[in-house]
């Protein structure tokens, strides 16, 4: 896909590209982001270079991930940053992102979230977001629901991190959810509470 800029009303959302490798460096030695996402631990110059540097674009080249850099329209610094990653299932996708420290709880992850899933419903087709964290991260379940987001549950052994399976807390949103159509019609399952 070609890449890809979103804004909002307080938000440039746009492909990491290899300028971004000193922000995304500061950013990643919270130790939060270490402790809740799959980043490297500890996480070194190198990695950030690799990851604004090569896999970011690859992703975007290959369809597979869409790595967005959030960015204060007004001064263009970095606060976070947001994935679209395609799943294996057709029409599905799921959607991960950190936010720096320094702007935590200004609103801006949901509001880059809700961005991004408009985005993916409407120019990828997509008929479900998911989203998962590993169990006790409270912070970014916050942020998915504040977006619209059902919970839908619990997985067991469901997130592979740093050598330990990690049971994850799991929820999603439907084009619907927001007041869109989707690709696909969608059938809810019955209601059975008063079955038996």
């Amino acid at each position: 896909m070609e890449p890809t800029t979103l804004t909002t009303e307080r938000l440039l959302m746009r492909p990491f590209a290899p300028e971004d490798a000193d922000a995304v460096h500061t950013a990643c030695q919270d130790p939060d982001i270490q402790r809740w996402t799959v980043v490297p631990s500890p996480y070194t110059r190198a990695d950030a270079e690799l990851f604004t540097g090569k896999l970011s674009p690859a992703g975007w080249q290959e369809d597979t991930t869409y790595n967005f850099a959030i960015l204060r329209r007004d001064e263009e610094q970095l606060v976070g940053a947001l994935a679209v990653i395609r799943r294996i299932l057709p029409g599905t996708y799921e959607v991960g992102y950190w936010t720096a420290k320094e702007h935590r709880g200004t609103g801006y992850a949901t509001e880059a979230l809700l961005r991004a899933a408009r985005w993916a419903f409407t120019d990828l087709a997509a008929d479900r977001i998911e989203w998962r964290a590993e169990a006790g991260n409270t912070p970014s379940r916050a942020v998915a629901l504040r977006a619209g987001f059902r919970m839908e549950g619990d997985q067991r052994s469901a997130l592979f991190n740093r050598g330990t399976q990690r049971d994850t807390w799991n929820a999603a949103l439907l084009p619907a959810d927001l007041g869109l159509p989707g690709t696909h019609p969608h059938r809810p399952a019955p209601d059975v509470s008063g079955a038996l």
